[in-house]
């Protein structure tokens, strides 16, 4: 009895991460374009070190905005910290232990902000 293929190409060097449906990098997505669950309204704000070798991480959770929103976020939260970072998969991740600073700026924009985690 043969195994269901449920995979395939999940990264390529070319077009990075592939979306497991339509098999196309997932800037390029049809299928799902990029669809994140919707929030309760809350932001989240932790600090992780998780599979970074001991590096702290402070990461953003449940911003309500599309991926243009996101990247210029994570823009000004990069720049306020002074510090390093990235997006993926609708999560902000600001290289070090930012926590403070970032729920800082998260309330003065207006947001409910939580801290997640100790």
């Amino acid at each position: 009895m043969p195994k269901p293929t449920s995979g395939g190409l999940v990264y390529s060097t070319e077009g990075g991460r592939m979306c497991p449906s339509c098999r196309r990098p997932l800037a390029q997505c049809v299928c799902q374009q990029r669809m994140r669950p919707a929030g309760d309204g809350v932001v989240r704000v932790s600090r992780e070190t998780k599979g970074r070798g001991g590096k702290a991480v402070t990461l953003v959770r449940g911003v309500d905005a599309d991926d243009a929103g996101l990247a210029a976020l994570a823009k000004r939260l990069k720049a306020a910290c002074g510090s390093g970072g990235t997006v993926k998969d609708g999560v902000i991740e600001v290289q070090g232990d930012h926590v403070d600073t970032v729920m800082a700026l998260l309330v003065k924009d207006g947001r409910v902000v939580k801290r997640a985690g100790g």
